[in-house]
């Protein structure tokens, strides 16, 4: 059996990061624009993840990993591969902390996040594919002796991730069912993890998209699962595989995974823009498309907390996706 984070973990790393992150808001979506799209009878609230540093949740994992380090390891520094949030996050890290940092990122990474990643003082590596960059980040950490900063499979990212559902039951403690979006499986994990601990009774569900469902594919075989291919407009929900660790503690506490397809994302995130006026990247509509579509019959009537994860997205790509 996995050892996941108790909560006494999930408290302390909540206070070592408390004032350094931002204490996201949560919204009562109960305003005439959109509550009449909402679950039937459902009290719905949106944490808004989105405000965090660096615009995404990965800021609360990054810091406590920075926290971690020897001194000999920030001599040293980090490396770190990512398509974009986890990039920005470290570099924001590494800055805020005073150690150097090299980030690894894909050729066809958001110019947007390449540029953030540069903005905080971070070195950009830029590879073809995905096999490359771990090879690239894999010799780096080697030949340099810098510490590898993981985007999803690690304590660090799951307590910050925690710390994230702390906030929510605190802010919301009527809560029945959450919404949480899946990527590499770091957010569902810690927020699961947390809530579950605090309130048993709270269900939780996973939304991925159809073209990068590899925790769908991990709960319906029992072991993390790899992808052949990933096909998905929501690239940060598109690590092509489950990883043993998060995969386990997400096993433990969350009750189904759903998936959505990228029309459903791209209806999110209209809605998300008409109603809310937020322009937001794919994966932050990825929690409200669940809600609208395979999950909407069965949270009816209930208290639902649905996360907006992050908003790193040039207005480019975001008029490219929305088509209107």
């Amino acid at each position: 059996m996995t050892k996941y984070p108790n909560i006494d973990q999930i408290k302390e790393a909540s206070k070592s990061i408390s004032g350094r992150v931002v204490s996201t808001p949560v919204l009562e979506l109960t305003g005439s624009k959109i509550t009449t799209l909402l679950p039937k009878n459902a009290s719905v609230r949106m944490k808004m993840e989105l405000f965090q540093h660096t615009g995404s949740f990965k800021s609360r994992g990054v810091l406590i990993a920075f926290d971690k380090l020897n001194n000999q390891q920030k001599e040293n520094g980090v490396v770190a591969f990512s398509a974009g949030n986890h990039a920005l996050a470290v570099s924001w890290g590494s800055k805020a902390c005073g150690v150097n940092a090299k980030v690894v990122m894909l050729e066809t990474s958001d110019p947007s996040r390449i540029q953030g990643c540069k903005d905080y003082g971070a070195e950009v590596i830029l590879c073809e594919n995905i096999k490359e960059a771990f090879s690239v980040m894999n010799d780096i950490a080697s030949s340099e002796k810098r510490t590898i900063l993981q985007p999803f499979d690690s304590e660090n990212m799951i307590l910050g991730s925690a710390s994230c559902g702390l906030e929510i039951i605190e802010n919301f403690p009527e809560i029945e069912v959450a919404i949480v979006p899946i990527g590499g499986g770091g957010l569902i994990s810690g927020i699961s993890a947390a809530l579950k601990q605090i309130k048993p009774s709270i269900l939780i569900y996973g939304v991925e998209p159809e073209g990068a469902d590899t925790m769908y594919q991990s709960f319906k075989n029992d072991y993390p699962v790899k992808l052949d291919k990933v096909q998905t407009i929501a690239d940060s929900l598109g690590p092509p595989m489950a990883m043993e660790y998060s995969f386990r503690i997400a096993q433990e506490f969350v009750d189904a995974v759903v998936r959505v397809k990228d029309d459903e994302l791209i209806g999110a995130l209209k809605i998300m823009r008409d109603k809310l006026n937020l322009v937001v990247e794919p994966a932050c509509g990825a929690s409200l498309a669940g809600l609208l579509g395979p999950l909407k019959e069965m949270v009816a009537g209930k208290a639902v907390s649905i996360i907006a994860c992050g908003s790193n997205i040039s207005f480019e790509r975001y008029k490219n996706l929305i088509h209107d």
